[in-house]
């Protein structure tokens, strides 16, 4: 048996679970976004009131 085909499980569920977690907290961003929206910052160009 060659050492090509071998497989390190252990890194492989790394990244698989590495990959859940991302999907889970793309998906926690996302309804975050939906229920409290940023919006656009709001600039404010006024001047200020003469005394």
């Amino acid at each position: 048996m060659s050492d090509d085909n071998l497989i390190d499980f252990n890194a492989e569920r790394g990244k698989r679970i590495h990959d859940l977690n991302d999907k889970r907290l793309d998906d926690m961003r996302q309804a975050f976004e939906q229920a409290l929206p940023l919006g656009k910052a709001k600039k404010k160009n006024r001047k200020p009131k003469k005394r």
